[in-house]
């Protein structure tokens, strides 16, 4: 039977019913076709203060071979379009998710492009290739072993607890197995923190172990947070056959009954140089190490996980980095080779995986340089050596007791015009420095010390007591500790899914620690509140933004360890900025200056907004951003005013100012005007008229005499109005729903309270007179 509709006048989703899916569902079983998966979440973008999500990446069909392994895209188009018009979106598609082969059809035929071949071609609508055809053809073409296909074959691991592979957690899981069956030995896998490195490890060993390519494996980390961190969460499956290395109890003859054995390789190669693998391994034992972010360590640190892969040489090995680099002390792309895969924060951004986040950039009056009044001492009554500080010296070199208190009072006051529970880390130049912010943090914010004392704590890696707080830091559901004050351990590594503020009270000379520290607040939780986070930056090391390394592409620096390249990536342990050379004499105590002694103030703060190449978007001021947004609504005062006075409901105009991304609440929190109403802030902010208060525009009101006019309960009803206008403003008094609160609810219910004014719609009148009171101008007080 023909179609009612003429195939030209058909929507796109027509065609696919009618065209489409009959000629895939004739060559395909139903359950190896997906209509409309959604491959990305849909990046998150910062508009004004709020954060606004994109819609994400859907294709319009994804053909499967198995659960893990999608072979093809198919794009629709109407039938105005040619066959081929939707084939190149279907190939950008197909090269985002790996897959060999590309369709398009308009509904009169199929177009193809083969990635394998680099062939296209064009075939009716009854011509599409079956599962087994198409299975064949990837097989033939890209010279699958039947190693590769059993390896291939293999499902990942799957439970109610465990989500399925994200598009690029599949294609490194698959890429990895893959190269292991054809017999690669050392390989490196590049995915930016946040996006799920342990979960991709986990997965290529369930499956590595299930298909039997592997038997034994080792995951080496260099601390103990992650091995422990990577035992309970993704290979939580593997429990029962898991094992962490013990060097002091474990015995050579008992050791051997398990199948993944996690250690530090700091373990396994002593302090004392020691080589424990050898003496509780043979070289043979192991099949797979993995070693966990071997992007980090000293040339110390890089040559114990050396000696240790270099014993287990016929094992595969995979490094897993965030950041990938090649120095004089860590060469991660030499030794295992170019990543068989990365995917970048930069892509995670994009598609909505990653958090975005704003920088916020302090300037402080000595940051570019203080010095000292000619003989000046510090507190020790020492003289303070006479040169110009800044901020490459404050709390490495010399200690200004005001700039700490500075610090920490922009912190508290950010938090305050936001969230006072926003997980925060606060990184500093020492552990000396961290304990001496964590002190003052405390101190400023005594009211949330009050109700919890692990409000604000160290946490750093001399710190037993700090470091015990850690899993509750880490915890997204625990609130306590909100602050954490740290050196460098919380840098890499620690998942802390909640961080929602991060401070930059160091400074940082390597691109890669700051990648690190940038991840440590790149994780989503939008079920729990977190959309995006900022980053406070009080040393300018942002700047680094700029640099042409920043997610750029993978580049080996030809120039490190150079006297050209100096210092450009020194590990923190072998550098620390502006420490000045001495000769040996007896070291006075660094010099600890009071706020006598120097007073600090900030001069200036900027708010910037970078895109994914980190290339800056924006610099803005909340404010004028939120005056622009105004102006471009209400061309002047008298237009705002009148607009105001005639909205029925006046929250239509803060719901319109939501949708250009400007939180009223939020903007009055960050300048201190809380219990301004909006009308004057907007007034304030746009026009720069005077704000009245919401309790000064009650008070005018009683003044005015406008409730003499009513009596008895009905004047007790607008007197409550206008006590609830004073505590929580305009919008909530427009809705009857407050007749359901106190002190309402003694006065009666609702249609009762309404009977005072001769029904609802006096009781509306009413409302709509105060509210005319309310906004009256100064100049028609009687």
């Amino acid at each position: 039977m023909e179609p009612i509709i003429l195939k030209q006048n058909m929507t796109e989703e027509d065609i696919k019913l009618q065209y489409i899916t009959p000629a895939l569902t004739s060559k395909w079983e139903r359950q190896k076709i997906t209509m409309e998966p959604q491959i990305t979440d849909g990046k998150i973008s910062l508009k004004g203060n709020l954060a606004v999500r994109q819609p994400g990446k859907r294709v319009d069909y994804l053909l499967y071979l198995s659960a893990n392994n999608p072979i093809a895209v198919v794009e629709a188009k109407d039938n105005n379009h040619q066959v081929s018009a939707g084939l190149q979106q279907a190939m950008d598609y197909a090269k985002m998710l790996d897959l060999p082969f590309a369709f398009s059809s308009n509904g009169d035929g199929f177009a193809e492009h083969d990635f394998l071949t680099g062939a296209e071609r064009q075939f009716g609508m009854d011509e599409f290739p079956t599962e087994a055809e198409l299975s064949d053809r990837y097989k033939r073409e890209s010279g699958l072993t039947p190693a590769q296909e059993a390896a291939m074959a293999q499902p990942y691991f799957s439970s109610q607890a465990t989500y399925p592979p994200r598009y690029y957690q599949r294609i490194a899981i698959n890429r990895t197995v893959d190269t292991i069956a054809r017999g690669q030995k050392r390989l490196l896998l590049v995915m930016a923190t946040g996006t799920g490195k342990t979960y991709t490890a986990f997965q290529i060993v369930y499956r590595l172990l299930k298909s039997e390519t592997v038997h034994k494996v080792l995951y080496l980390a260099d601390r103990n947070m992650l091995v422990d961190q990577s035992i309970e969460q993704d290979f939580a499956p593997l429990q029962k056959t898991i094992h962490k290395v013990n060097v002091k109890k474990d015995q050579k003859n008992t050791v051997t009954s398990y199948e993944v054995y996690f250690s530090l390789y700091q373990q396994l190669v002593g302090d004392d140089d020691q080589e424990h693998f050898s003496e509780l391994f043979a070289p043979d034992f192991f099949d797979l190490i993995i070693v966990d972010e071997c992007h980090r360590g000293s040339a110390k640190e890089e040559s114990r996980w050396r000696r240790v892969l270099e014993y287990f040489s016929d094992a595969v090995q995979i490094g897993m980095t965030a950041t990938p680099k090649e120095t004089k002390y860590i060469s991660n792309l030499s030794y295992f080779g170019e990543p068989v895969y990365t995917y970048s924060l930069k892509e995670g951004i994009e598609d909505g995986f990653l958090a975005p986040f704003k920088v916020i950039n302090v300037m402080t009056n000595i940051g570019e340089g203080w010095r000292p009044r000619r003989g000046q001492l510090d507190i020790y009554g020492n003289e303070i050596p006479d040169r110009i500080y800044t901020n490459s010296d404050y709390d490495y070199n010399i200690i200004i007791e005001d700039r700490i208190r500075e610090v920490a009072q922009e912190i508290t006051r950010y938090l305050k015009s936001t969230d006072r529970m926003a997980r925060t880390i606060v990184f500093c130049a020492t552990e000396d420095a961290a304990l001496r912010m964590r002190d003052m943090l405390a101190q400023l914010n005594q009211d949330m010390m009050k109700q919890n004392p692990d409000y604000v704590v160290r946490i750093t890696g001399s710190d037993d007591v700090g470091k015990s707080k850690l899993d509750y830091f880490r915890s997204t559901t625990e609130k306590y500790p909100v602050i954490a004050t740290t050196s460098k351990l919380l840098s890499t590594g620690a998942d802390i899914k909640m961080t929602k503020l991060i401070v930059l009270d160091e400074m940082i000379g390597s691109m890669t620690e700051f990648k690190q520290i940038l991840g440590r607040g790149t994780r989503l939780r939008e079920k729990e509140g977190k959309t995006h986070f900022a980053m406070m930056d009080f040393r300018n090391v942002t700047r680094l933004f700029a640099d042409p390394d920043w997610d750029g592409p993978l580049e080996i620096d030809e120039e490190f360890g150079t006297a050209k390249g100096q210092g450009k990536d020194l590990p923190p342990q072998e550098k620390a900025p502006g420490k000045d050379d001495h000769d040996g004499s007896a070291k006075l105590p660094t010099p600890i200056v009071d706020e006598n002694g120097c007073k600090v103030r900030i001069i200036q703060k900027t708010v910037s907004i970078y895109d994914t190449d980190g290339k800056l978007l924006r610099q803005e001021s909340i404010i004028d951003y939120t005056k622009e947004n105004i102006l471009g609504r209400y061309a002047s005062l008298d237009n705002f005013i009148h607009q105001w006075s005639t909205q029925d409901k006046k929250e239509a105009i803060r719901d319109l100012l939501r949708q250009r991304g400007i939180d009223l609440e939020q903007v009055k929190a960050e300048q201190g005007m809380t219990d301004v109403d909006d009308f004057d802030f907007i007034c304030h902010v746009a026009f720069d008229r005077k704000p009245l208060t919401r309790r000064e525009r009650a008070n005018n009101v009683k003044k005015r005499d406008f409730l003499s006019k009513y009596s008895g309960a009905a004047r007790q009803v607008l007197e409550a109005l206008l006590d609830k206008y004073c505590n929580i403003g305009i919008y909530e008094i427009e809705k009857t729903e407050v007749l359901k609160l106190d002190p309402f609810l003694k006065m009666g219910k609702p249609a009762k309270i309404a009977s005072y004014f001769g029904g609802r719609d006096g009781y509306r009148r009413a409302v709509k007179e105060l509210e005319k009171e309310i906004y009256a101008e100064p100049k028609e007080v009687g």
